[in-house]
């Protein structure tokens, strides 16, 4: 874990990460759903129904992880939904940084998959 992904804004929170994670959560169960349903051959079905089960794993495992994060900050984060000049880094516990920095990674690698199928 590097250093970098110690902190997080709540701000980051609130309007960066929680919104890929829901965008993440659409993408897995529409795209990837309906691709391992309307493919041609059995080794694309099987490809993306296996994609479709480590995405939402790994969503899983990020959701929990966060949600910790979220009950600890409530107050601040909600401070910053009122007031974004009430922004504060929050420090992440280790099991919150992997989720943190798995939750970039896996937005990062559904994008390069959404649109190479594109």
């Amino acid at each position: 874990m590097s250093q970098a992904t110690a902190n997080i804004s709540a701000y980051e929170v609130i309007y960066d990460l929680i919104p890929k994670l829901n965008t993440m959560k659409k993408e897995v169960n529409t795209t990837l759903k309906v691709k391992g349903k309307t493919n041609q051959t059995a080794a694309q079905k099987a490809r993306y129904e296996s994609l479709q089960q480590e995405f939402e794993l790994e969503l899983m495992m990020i959701r929990l992880n966060l949600e910790h994060l979220l009950n600890r900050y409530e107050t601040e984060l909600e401070a910053v939904t009122q007031d974004k000049r009430r922004d504060v880094y929050l420090a992440l516990d280790a099991h919150e940084a992997t989720a943190v920095e798995s939750a970039r990674s896996l937005y990062q690698r559904l994008q390069a998959l959404t649109q190479a199928e594109r």
